[in-house]
């Protein structure tokens, strides 16, 4: 089975934070990363406020229920760091966003270890991140609105990319 990483990259709500790790621990992922100001759990020797720290905690466990105790996670403020670090160790970068460039995620298929990166809630994923993955994925929308919530995003992508239809 290939493995599969989730990167949430400027995410700002904590509850969809603990969704994703929710998702991330029900589709057997190998780990989930923090980037940027995306919010993640209490660590050992947390360098953020205690009373910080504590507050995002809770509200991370809201939607997490114990998952962000039941799956591998890191907080790395750099996601260009991170992207590299993930690519040398063989992993392919895809990013989940609309684009013109973008693949529908249906017909997305590798054989690779994969990092997916997901992002922003409203403005979605930054143009200087999606230049530095390998492969930006699309989920097709057939209703009226045009995207998901990003834990619901992610969870449909993670669910594809681990149970989806293989070549």
């Amino acid at each position: 089975m290939q493995k599969l990483i989730l990167i949430a990259h400027n995410v700002r709500s904590a509850h969809n934070v603990g969704s994703l790790l929710r998702s991330a621990d029900g589709f057997g992922l190998q780990k989930v990363y923090f980037t940027g100001y995306t919010p993640y759990p209490a660590a050992k020797n947390d360098s953020r406020l205690p009373h910080l720290a504590a507050k995002l905690e809770h509200q991370i466990a809201k939607t997490a229920l114990g998952a962000q105790n039941s799956i591998a996670w890191a907080h790395q403020p750099d996601i260009y760091k991170l992207i590299e670090k993930l690519r040398s160790r063989g992993f392919l970068i895809a990013a989940l966003e609309q684009s013109k460039t973008a693949q529908a995620l249906p017909d997305f298929y590798s054989g690779s270890d994969l990092a997916l990166i997901v992002g922003r809630e409203v403005e979605g994923i930054e143009p200087e991140v999606l230049q530095a993955v390998d492969t930006i994925l699309e989920i097709p929308m057939l209703g009226k609105k045009e995207s998901l919530n990003v834990a619901s995003a992610a969870a449909a992508a993670l669910y594809q990319l681990r149970f989806g239809l293989k070549r």
